[in-house]
């Protein structure tokens, strides 16, 4: 199946001298190179992750607009936003300009969240669960509202003495983006989440860690949850036709600086628990291209999947993550027929 193919940039950044990235400003720039210098070699989206109170990319909109502005192609998104941390009305202003400004290429992965590096961290943002729900029930409405808004219903009732002239009705948040609705993602840790994002006609997001639900390998436990997806999407009557990203860290060994990195990787999925839930983080893929290509033929996720994105290691600088990328495109992915 051909793919989208893109990268997926956590944003580290380390004053180690060995660091590629000494400096939050280091890492927002670079981050906008590499999506300029991505879509030149025809990858097809750029991704950034989101995680608060850490030497990491945060607060996605500014950085998403500025590769909006510097590139014409290539998508642009997040996997993911924790929404435990958001404001639906406030993001939803975010969000549409964001859009606007890279022309209607925002692809925006959205998430109930992951353990964070404080305790409880969305309380000093001004948020808490109501009586009887958890953080995550919190995330996941704040997502619903979010979805609520991007329709571009009005909702709020004007003011009669404006400063400026209304329109007739309620009002709706501005900048509105009408596509944007149809361009948001679900980051998904399970079954029932996956199905709960296609009832509500979100795509689906799903990385490299899930709950492992039946103990089988990670790669089939997560085609079987795509596979739910799908038949759950098809279930909620919803007409378009929905997409499904994966994301994995492959490295081609090609020279030698390649396998100083990345030769010794672990080929073998592992198991740990995230709030008393046994998950399951998946492998990584680091070979010569030949055996890679046979290692990557097996992977039923990926097989199931119209989008791949590439997790960079984006301290190495972004010459080094360039040659990765390249690789990939011309040597992995027309072998695969994802190209």
């Amino acid at each position: 199946m051909t793919k989208n193919i893109g990268f997926l940039s956590f944003g580290h950044w380390s004053p180690s001298p060995h660091s590629g990235t000494r400096s939050a400003q280091e890492t927002l720039l670079q981050s906008i190179d590499l999506a300029v210098a991505a879509e030149e070699l025809g990858v097809d989206g750029a991704y950034f992750r989101v995680h608060h109170f850490a030497n990491q990319l945060a607060s996605p909109f500014p950085l998403l607009a500025a590769v909006g502005a510097k590139t014409s192609k290539i998508e642009i998104g997040t996997g993911v936003i924790d929404m435990r941390y958001e404001n639906p009305f406030y993001m939803v202003e975010n969000a549409g300009a964001a859009d606007l400004i890279s022309g209607g290429r925002l692809q925006l992965g959205l998430s109930r969240g992951s353990p964070e590096q404080v305790i409880d961290g969305w309380r000093y943002f001004g948020y808490q669960p109501q009586d009887g729900q958890t953080d995550a029930d919190m995330g996941r409405h704040h997502g619903e509202v979010f979805l609520q808004l991007l329709n571009g219903k009005g909702f709020a009732e004007p003011n009669p003495r404006p400063m400026f002239p209304n329109p007739p009705g309620q009002l709706r948040l501005e900048p509105h983006s009408e596509s944007l609705r149809e361009r948001i993602w679900w980051g998904s840790g399970s079954d029932a989440t996956a199905r709960w994002a296609a009832k509500l006609g979100m795509n689906l997001q799903s990385s490299t860690l899930k709950d492992d639900e039946t103990g089988e390998a990670f790669h089939v436990q997560q085609a079987k949850q795509i596979r739910a997806y799908r038949e759950a999407w098809k279930e909620a009557g919803h007409t378009r036709t929905p997409r499904v990203s994966v994301s994995r860290s492959i490295f081609a060994l090609v020279n030698e600086t390649d396998r100083q990195y990345f030769g010794r990787g672990d080929d073998r999925d592992s198991v740990g628990f995230i709030h008393e839930t046994r998950s399951i983080f998946g492998r990584s893929y680091a070979a010569k291209p030949k055996q890679l290509i046979k290692q990557l033929q097996q992977d039923e996720a990926i097989a199931e999947a119209d989008t791949l994105l590439l997790t960079v290691p984006n301290q190495l600088g972004v010459d080094y993550n360039v040659h990765v990328l390249e690789t990939i495109l011309k040597e992995i992915a027309p072998e695969l027929g994802w190209r």
